[in-house]
């Protein structure tokens, strides 16, 4: 491919949880579900839900300082593979995709935009995901936390996905300071959903996305 072309290529990067499914209420049970099992409290969804975004082992580390439980990183990443492994068990459980996001990257792939994903969910269960809900024919490339060398907010992380999806730059879709972070960091466009949790993204209610067509104008 000419660098011309590739360079006349569109492409929107889009976050996966909070962004284009609410995954707050499965991910909330299956690490409740592992806490409980270990003997440790379980912490209520909303509390869970304002801290996902910067992956599995973040999470798990954050849920046991809430707890005041000093943890180990070979304890932390123990209970972080228990929990994966609790998720991967029911990966759709309490898990819905946004109203019109199906319909609106669909339109959005038939404009001629190459679609991404850039997401701190391990790669198999991104996958498992995303086929389970029939969204994974829509997207040309997907990288999750373990399929590249850092992840989010490391600009490496979206730079992959941009590359395997064979454009010079892209827009970044996303719902947290992580998101926005990290397109800061790898000097791309960033747009924010409006349906991201209050006091996540610094930008403007005004700014943000009503719904993922509104990038058509882009």
């Amino acid at each position: 491919m000419g660098q011309s072309e590739q360079g006349d290529r569109r492409a929107i990067v889009f976050d996966l949880d909070g962004t284009l499914i609410d995954s707050a209420p499965g991910i909330a049970a299956a690490v409740n579900r592992t806490f409980a099992a270990h003997g440790l409290d379980e912490t209520p969804p909303d509390l869970i839900a304002g801290l996902i975004g910067h992956g599995a082992y973040r999470l798990v580390a954050d849920l046991l300082a809430r707890q005041f439980i000093p943890a180990a990183p070979a304890d932390i990443a123990f209970l972080t593979e228990a929990y994966l492994d609790s998720y991967a068990e029911a990966p759709l459980e309490g898990t819905t995709v946004y109203p019109h996001v199906a319909e609106d990257l669909a339109a959005l792939s038939e404009a001629g935009w190459r679609l991404g994903l850039c997401t701190n969910k391990p790669q198999a269960l991104a996958l498992s995901v995303l086929g389970g809900l029939g969204l994974d024919h829509l997207f040309d490339a997907v990288r999750g936390a373990d399929a590249v060398t850092a992840r989010k907010p490391d600009p490496g992380h979206l730079r992959a996905v941009i590359a395997a999806l064979e454009v010079d730059t892209a827009i970044y879709v996303g719902d947290t300071e992580v998101d926005e972070a990290t397109a800061q960091a790898a000097g791309v466009a960033f747009r924010g959903v409006g349906w991201a949790a209050p006091g996540r993204l610094s930008g403007p209610d005004a700014a943000r996305l009503s719904r993922l067509s509104d990038l058509m104008a882009s």
